[in-house]
């Protein structure tokens, strides 16, 4: 088994798979159950689901796509958007999620919270976009109103270790789909913050660029979009994943 998980992010948007660029500018990618056939024969450890159109718009969320995306996947698989309700993770548990990502986990602490407490820390990730200001320094981003928030993205960070949440999900907006590497300095310093897990998400183009993350900061696992669905210098639609035996070679470097 890896030390380090390896998951594909795949973004819902109206019943298709997209890939963004800095959150915009969706590229279709093509109908998610297909995706999933790939990575069940790819033996991909785990997925990530986001449906980036649930809470920006204030819809409802899509149990009957999510069921049948579950039904398909052999892997366990998170899912974030539109989670308003306790009701809403119940079901989402009940159709074959696993985990439940909640976004700008503070304004949602209340049910977090009571989430934690129903169905355990391990099942709820809070998932914290950061995108850098007009001083280059990175704060918390807003999806849903397209704005950086005043908020200290190290404090936040803590504020939310001390709900006891079970992982958090960063995304970082300014890397989204460049493909060109991690940041590396912001996420050594937030995962040496946290002693919780943390997944970092943003940047990566190349097999490299999990492996420079995973051996420069303290990340438990990294996430990618880009790499796994587009191939070549134009971007073609590939959905891929490597196999164990590649990953295991390029990520073999550090001791435990």
């Amino acid at each position: 088994m890896l030390r380090h998980r390896v998951i594909p992010v795949l973004l819902l948007h109206k019943d298709g798979l997209v890939k963004t660029k800095q959150f915009k500018d969706p590229v279709y990618l093509g109908d998610p159950i297909n995706a999933i056939n790939i990575f069940n024969d790819k033996e991909v450890d785990e997925l990530i689901f986001l449906d980036i159109d649930a809470t920006k718009y204030n819809k409802s969320i899509d149990f009957k796509l999510i069921e049948e995306i579950a039904q398909e996947c052999f892997m366990p698989f998170a899912y974030g958007g539109g989670i308003k309700t306790i009701e809403d993770i119940q079901k989402l548990f009940t159709i074959g999620v696993e985990k439940v990502i909640i976004n700008t986990g503070l304004d949602n602490k209340d049910l977090i919270l009571s989430a934690i407490e129903k169905f355990g820390s391990q099942s709820i990730v809070a998932s914290v976009d950061m995108k850098k200001d007009e001083y280059n320094k990175y704060k918390i981003y807003s999806y849903v109103n397209n704005h950086i928030l005043n908020h200290d993205l190290f404090e936040y960070i803590k504020e939310l270790e001390q709900l006891n949440i079970g992982e958090i999900f960063i995304n970082n907006v300014d890397n989204d789909g460049m493909q060109n590497g991690y940041d590396i300095d912001i996420m050594n310093s937030l995962s040496k913050s946290v002693n919780i897990p943390m997944i970092a998400c943003g940047g990566a183009g190349r097999l490299d660029d999990l492996k420079n993350i995973i051996k420069d900061t303290n990340v438990s696992a990294v996430a990618a979009g880009s790499l796994f669905v587009f191939y070549g210098v134009h971007n073609a639609v590939l959905i891929t994943y490597p196999k164990y035996e590649e990953l295991e070679t390029v990520l073999e470097y550090k001791n435990v």
